[in-house]
């Protein structure tokens, strides 16, 4: 029978499963950040996905669909997208931060995205609304400019729409 000195050094023998930490890139995350944020530029979201244990800004452009379309079942993914609100007598700009967890994605890679989230928060930070969205018929413009309406305040409009 083993003392209590050679247990301990078999277990130290024993490759320990370790989770490898995220990181981002930073820099192309910042820039995608604030092209979005820019009424300089044309491009309305931008999408960031994991490359290996890294998120990357994996595309940014113009048009709701086409930001939909880049989230995939199988996939963890963030977007940013700027989203145009108001009524009649003022237009203005309104962002939205959203968690994607594909309704394939497993178990474990659900569970660590609460702490992915935390690092790419700290570059994207300034948002209106945060959603988690885990369905492609989540993915709805209408419901997105409802929360930002709902988080925005008051609305003083005379309830005419513009086209």
């Amino acid at each position: 029978m083993a003392d209590s000195v050679e247990v301990e050094q078999m277990a130290e023998a024993k490759p320990r499963k370790m989770a490898l930490p995220t990181s981002l890139d930073k820099d192309a995350i910042r820039e995608a950040y604030e092209d979005v944020r820019s009424n300089l530029n044309d491009n309305e979201w931008a999408v960031f996905k994991f490359d290996g244990l890294k998120i990357v800004c994996s595309a940014k452009g113009q048009g709701f669909q086409e930001f939909c379309g880049e989230f995939q079942d199988d996939e963890r993914a963030f977007g940013y997208i700027r989203i145009q609100m108001g009524d009649e007598m003022s237009k203005r700009s309104k962002f939205l931060f959203l968690t994607w967890i594909g309704p394939e994605v497993g178990v474990m890679q659900r569970a660590k995205m609460s702490t992915d989230k935390s690092i790419i928060k700290d570059v994207i930070n300034n948002f209106a609304v945060e959603l988690q969205v885990e369905t492609s018929a989540d993915l709805d413009l209408e419901m997105f400019k409802a929360h930002l309406n709902k988080a925005g305040g008051a609305n003083y409009g005379t309830g005419v729409r513009d086209a």
